[in-house]
């Protein structure tokens, strides 16, 4: 007896990707597409998200651009509108939006601690606000639909000078959590990724010099994550038979030891 795996396994299937504009978001954009999606790319730089557009439809897939702030409800909501519209709705909605700012907390870079609670809390909450509707209708209408949220190993481990990011990702993998006990009686499946350190535009808007130099010094001990291991981790994940559900993904640098 033999099985054939399909080499399109999302085909039929419309997926909503935020922070789409570069790193893990961009890449699972461009995968979920390989993969036979309708991707749905949303993040703030418009321009950006028209060029991965056209690499996507330039590869055979299909895909839509939307320029949109997550901690603006209105215009996710707008999103999601556009979306029901044009695609009929998501089944698969990889929330990602997310950003790191570490700094000791005797420093009260409260400008910082409120960015971070605001795109990695307030703006997840948004989004899963204006698209759960739209999983749990796919999820009657088709047996399944997935909810994919980036969480970090900082949800898990402690990282000194890290603690209001790693709260706000401890939120998202808690959350994830209590929303699969609540969505999966509906065939909504919901997962969280927890990467390690990825190569991404995230250590760019770091300005912390400790932390720096802690990431700065890490390469020197470990190869880091790209944001193609995560990409093709999510497509695995909603790649899955429906009756299965990886509710928690931890995936590290083979070299990192925490």
């Amino acid at each position: 007896m033999t099985t054939h795996i399909s080499a399109r396994p999302l085909s039929g299937r419309v997926a909503v990707v935020t922070g789409a504009s570069s790193g893990i978001g961009e890449a699972t954009a461009e995968h979920l597409a390989e993969l036979g999606a309708r991707v749905v790319v949303l993040a703030r730089r418009a321009d950006r998200l028209e060029q991965l557009v056209a690499r996507i439809e330039k590869n055979g897939g299909e895909a839509l651009a939307l320029a949109a702030d997550v901690t603006d409800a209105a215009a996710v909501r707008a999103a999601a509108d556009r979306v029901a519209a044009e695609f009929g709705g998501a089944d698969l909605l990889f929330n990602n939006a997310g950003v790191m700012l570490p700094a000791p907390v005797e420093e009260l870079a409260t400008d910082q601690w409120q960015h971070q609670i605001d795109l990695n809390i307030t703006g997840l909450m948004h989004v899963i606000g204006a698209f759960t509707p739209q999983l749990v209708e796919a999820a009657g209408e088709r047996g399944v639909a997935d909810l994919i949220n980036t969480s970090s190993i900082a949800a898990q481990n402690i990282f000194p000078n890290f603690a209001v990011y790693s709260a706000t990702k401890a939120y998202v993998t808690h959350l994830s959590r209590h929303l699969r006990a609540e969505l999966g009686a509906k065939n909504v499946r919901v997962s969280a990724i927890e990467p390690g350190i990825v190569g991404t535009e995230l250590q760019s808007h770091v300005t912390d010099e400790g932390a720096l130099a802690w990431l700065e010094s890490s390469k020197e001990t470990m190869e880091w994550l790209t944001p193609e291991d995560v990409a093709r981790t999510v497509g695995f994940v909603a790649g899955l038979p429906p009756r299965a559900n990886l509710q928690q993904v931890t995936l590290m640098p083979t070299a990192q030891a925490a």
